[in-house]
């Protein structure tokens, strides 16, 4: 039986006084890979960040492994969850090693300098990342994909049980999309992470995802597997596209093709 590792329950958020997501609920199971998908405004970014307690809520709560985030100490959340956000321009003038570090500041108290435990996990989150070549050279001399990398990097140096990303392909080209895209899967694949990621691509939320959430006017709209959600009246009705699905003969997993767009 699969087990719940995050419940969001009738959540409701916003800024000055104006609902941005309103009564959402839903579950993720520990080890599946979420993606969140909806058209511009709709609330996906302010749905993570509540989801992940950078944002207070204004109603509803988030359950992680049973108890209320709003009410966890923030070291604890942070050893169980690690957020990586759409733009990361802090940093930029420090090696890769050293953001990577960052990434155990959870799991020590202030005054602790970095024991072997820490250090070979720093080694084993840049190895993992395929980032060896690169641990002494500057962040901001990195292409944008060994930046993402670098990041990821970092974030799973927390050894975390959720890896939360908004839009981590943002900015790159098709071969970084995808390489950074592959290696989120590994982790899920490979440490058994539990990935929520927000996506543009709805194709690719299709072809990496366990389950898609969909968000249209501040509310979850659906909720499935990538069959249930690349379906002509879903795709209709949320983005406003005539569309054609088939199946992607390599993954085969869903992929649509737009015709024309049909406003509401």
């Amino acid at each position: 039986m699969s087990e719940n590792i995050l419940k969001v329950e009738n959540l409701t958020a916003g800024y000055s006084g104006k609902n941005i997501i309103e009564n959402i609920s839903f579950d993720i199971e520990k080890g599946k890979i979420y993606s969140i998908i909806g058209p511009n405004g709709c609330g996906k970014t302010t749905l993570i960040r509540t989801m992940s307690r950078n944002k207070k809520p204004k109603s509803g709560k988030v359950q992680l492994n049973g108890s209320n985030i709003f009410s966890m100490n923030t070291k604890e959340v942070a050893k169980k969850m690690a957020v990586l956000s759409q733009t990361n321009s802090t940093m930029s003038d420090v090696k890769v090693k050293t953001l990577v570090q960052f990434g155990r500041y959870s799991h020590k108290n202030w005054w602790e300098a970095a024991n072997k435990e820490d250090l070979d996990i720093v080694d084993w989150a840049i190895a993992k990342t395929g980032l060896e070549k690169f641990a002494d050279r500057k962040i901001n001399l990195l292409s944008g994909g060994e930046r993402q990398r670098a990041w990821i990097a970092m974030s799973i140096a927390q050894k975390p049980e959720i890896l939360i990303l908004d839009e981590p392909t943002t900015y790159l080209d098709i071969s970084h999309q995808l390489e950074v895209l592959e290696l989120i899967k590994t982790l899920n694949e490979d440490e058994g992470i539990t990935i929520i990621m927000v996506l543009h691509d709805i194709n690719h939320a299709a072809r990496y995802s366990d389950e898609i959430v969909v968000i249209d006017d501040h509310k979850v709209f659906k909720k499935g597997n990538p069959w249930d959600i690349l379906d002509e009246n879903v795709l209709g009705e949320v983005f406003e596209v005539d569309s054609e699905i088939t199946e992607d003969k390599y993954t085969r997993k869903p992929i649509f093709y737009a015709r024309k767009v049909v406003r509401k």
